[in-house]
């Protein structure tokens, strides 16, 4: 029969065991960490004005995938491009352009390209005639509005009539055309285009005596 002093030196024991156990366990089964972080979509598209929500996803020690909704903070390599908020992830187009966009959980990070893009509705080149000497050639630089006030010249596409003797160097602002001395007396065309739309404007080109 225990007495009062053994019976509580027996549940102090009891206890110590106890928390040792439990120790030894916690050490033994160590938490889920997370092995990597992955922005969803990993290319969002956003367009010029409007928002959308980007996602962080993790992967962790047992192969497992979920998304994390919390303790994300995300940024972005050109706010001025597309910004994002620190803590929601919301992404806003605000010009056209890419940028990187980072979301960071528990010291591991993940990426995602961001594209700022523009519906057309109107597309205008200025200035849209060109005049120059055959016999000289010439140079010319355009630049390029959509939607009546939407600088696009860097994504416009600059097309010549003739491509032997004219050329355009797209994706520079302005885009810089040049005609050679050996151009023909006569009239061309340089179609501008913008990727994805089908509308188009036409500068007019006359290389004269």
């Amino acid at each position: 029969m225990l007495t009062g002093r053994k019976l509580a030196l027996t549940l102090a024991f009891t206890v110590l065991i106890a928390v040792a156990a439990g120790v030894s366990c916690r050490g033994f089964f160590q938490p889920n960490s997370l092995v990597s972080v992955a922005v969803q979509p990993p290319s969002p598209d956003v367009q010029l004005g409007q928002t959308t929500t980007l996602q962080a996803w993790g992967t962790y020690e047992d192969n497992t995938r979920s998304q994390i909704t919390s303790g994300v903070a995300w940024s972005s390599s050109d706010p001025t491009i597309m910004s994002v908020d620190p803590n929601s992830g919301v992404a806003t187009g605000l010009a056209i352009g890419t940028a990187t966009i980072t979301a960071a959980a528990q010291g591991i990070s993940g990426t995602a390209s961001g594209t700022v893009f523009i519906n057309i509705t109107s597309l205008v080149v200025t200035p849209d005639t060109w005049s120059f000497k055959a016999a000289s050639g010439g140079t010319k630089s355009f630049t390029v509005q959509a939607n009546g006030n939407t600088d696009v010249t860097l994504g416009a596409i600059f097309t010549p009539s003739d491509t032997t003797d004219f050329n355009c160097v797209n994706g520079t602002e302005p885009v810089v055309c040049t005609a050679g001395s050996a151009t023909p007396q006569g009239s061309y065309t340089i179609t501008v285009s913008y990727t994805g739309s089908t509308i188009t404007d036409t500068i007019a080109v006359t290389a004269t005596p």
